[in-house]
């Protein structure tokens, strides 16, 4: 008769063979990944947590395909249910895409930081993070942003920024809609991101845009003017490679942006008590 241990081995086996075909986008998706049975009233976490582990462990990367429902849940010794409930959890953090169909299955993401932009957005709309939080926040990244596009930028990227200024100053001459100037003045702190050439620096940025977008429909529209003639002054700066120049001049357009918005959320209050 087998042992328990031989017939998880087995099993594991069995999953690994299956696990060893192509994905739906034509990778093969080979892993070493193994699973244990999982006991507990709350199997599901236990569950996440191993597949966590394994994506730690490099056994499971972007792009490859878990095994069938069927083979996965016998490997965790699970019911069918508590494996889904435990990969739809993973598909809300961002690691797993769950597909329907015959080419279907269980993917783990080609990460793009969604969990980290999602995550940031619901805490200011729980009001974990105030709005003066935000800006200090965003007056230290985006100053050690600038200092690594000083060192970083290419040809390519202050284009980029050039062009986003660009597109701003049509903008503000044929009095486009203010949420339409607004997103494009949000998407120059995009570009200086990508200028560093780090991800981790792309993904904080496009966070903290998110959320200043809320934020920003939040207050209502009132356009800043000086904004233009800084971002002028910054890319100046930048383009010369003065470091120490270009991180004031957007340390002190932050916070000037950060006074103004504070006065039109302080207004909204206001008229959010008095109509209350």
């Amino acid at each position: 008769m087998k042992s328990e241990s031989d017939t998880v081995s087995a099993v594991g086996e069995v999953i690994r063979a299956a696990h060893r075909h192509r994905v739906g986008d034509g990778k093969i998706a080979r892993t070493n990944a193994t699973f244990r049975p999982v006991r507990g009233v709350r199997a599901f976490e236990e569950i996440a947590a191993q597949i966590r582990q394994e994506l730690t462990e490099r056994r499971l990367r972007p792009g490859d395909r878990l095994p069938a429902e069927r083979l996965l849940a016998a490997q965790f010794g699970v019911s069918r249910n508590t494996l889904r409930e435990a990969l739809r959890s993973l598909e809300n953090s961002g690691l797993l895409r769950l597909r329907k169909g015959a080419a279907g299955g269980a993917f783990v993401s080609e990460s793009n930081g969604d969990a980290v932009v999602t995550g940031l957005h619901d805490m200011f709309r729980l009001g974990s993070i105030q709005p003066e939080e935000l800006t200090e926040a965003r007056v230290l990244i985006e100053s050690i942003a600038v200092r690594m596009a000083c060192e970083r930028a290419t040809a390519d990227d202050l284009a980029a920024l050039k062009e986003n200024i660009a597109a701003a100053e049509r903008a503000a001459r044929e009095r486009v809609d203010f949420y339409e100037l607004a997103a494009i003045h949000l998407e120059f702190h995009r570009v200086l991101a990508l200028a560093t050439h780090n991800p981790v620096m792309v993904i904080v940025m496009q966070a903290l845009v998110d959320v200043m977008q809320h934020f920003i429909r939040r207050i209502g529209q009132s356009r800043a003017s000086w904004v233009l003639p800084a971002r002028r002054r910054f890319i100046r700066h930048l383009e010369a490679g003065e470091v120490d120049a270009a991180v004031l001049e957007m340390k002190q357009q932050l916070e000037r942006l950060n006074r103004h918005y504070l006065s039109l959320i302080r207004q909204w209050d206001r008229e959010q008590a008095a109509n209350g």
